[in-house]
């Protein structure tokens, strides 16, 4: 795919308070994310400040959406709401996403809902797991193609005491804020990962699309912001609260992640 990259950004939801304030809408906190992925992947011509063309669209309540010829890729952003649910909006969503896949030049990142309507739109169940949430910084296990892909084995951080001092392997990590899960892969699709509460923890079909359940556009301010308003809703034990705090300064990998999003576009 030739530059700029031409990235429309499907806004599914709006951030937090806090989030909203200083990035204005998921627009901007992907924008953020690509930009650093830019600069981190290093490819002639692409950095934070050339090479990407971002333009954010509120397909909730505008249902606002580009036009195919003018855009060289969707991303699909996350959300609060149920992916599964057939509200008027989320079903135009899910009919737009199926009319990219059935055409061949545009192609589809989706993350956490996002990667879940792209599951639905190409048939598989999405709905409540039954392993409850998976939140902050969470352990995924890479497939092989995920390994390829993200270049690393796992998303995870490790930490091993060597000679009595700390050294820290961060072979890679994702932060997670879901209980909604893809029950299945669809036909022709590479999954990416899996963990204890989630077996597909992303999809991959060559020139076509890449999903990933986790969240690679939060940061530590993002996910502790989250945290507390989901611990004031009184929609976790204080105990679970907790351990999500307890993870929410570890080392994450979403700028990894997001290079690897710009990898795939990149990829002839």
């Amino acid at each position: 795919m030739e530059l700029p990259l031409r990235i429309a950004i499907l806004e599914t939801d709006t951030p937090v308070p806090e989030t909203n304030k200083k990035y204005g809408g998921y627009g901007g906190v992907f924008t953020a994310l690509l930009k650093a992925g830019a600069d981190a992947l290093g490819e002639q011509g692409l950095s934070s400040k050339e090479g990407l063309e971002l333009k954010a669209y509120d397909v909730v309540t505008t249902q606002e959406y580009p036009e195919l010829d003018n855009i060289d890729a969707i991303l699909l952003t996350g959300s609060k709401h149920n992916a599964f649910d057939d509200e008027p909006w989320i079903l135009k969503l899910v009919e737009f996403t199926q009319k990219v896949l059935d055409q061949r030049r545009v192609r589809i990142i989706g993350v956490c809902f996002g990667h879940q309507i792209v599951g639905r739109a190409m048939g598989v169940k999405v709905g409540r797991g039954d392993r409850g949430w998976e939140t902050s910084v969470c352990v995924v296990e890479m497939s092989d193609k995920g390994k390829q892909l993200f270049k690393r084995d796992r998303l995870v951080s490790i930490v091993v005491i060597v000679l009595h001092s700390l050294y820290i392997d961060y072979s890679q990590s994702i932060h997670q804020m879901h209980r909604d899960i893809v029950y299945d892969f669809p036909d022709g699709v590479t999954p990416l990962g899996s963990s204890p509460v989630c077996k597909n923890q992303g999809m991959y079909v060559k020139d076509r699309l890449i999903t990933i359940q986790g969240h690679p556009e939060f940061n530590e301010a993002i996910m502790r912001e989250l945290l507390e308003i989901r611990k004031d809703q009184g929609l976790w034990p204080i105990e679970e609260w907790q351990a999500g705090m307890d993870k929410v300064a570890d080392h994450h990998d979403g700028v990894v992640v997001a290079a690897a999003f710009l990898r795939f576009l990149l990829d002839d």
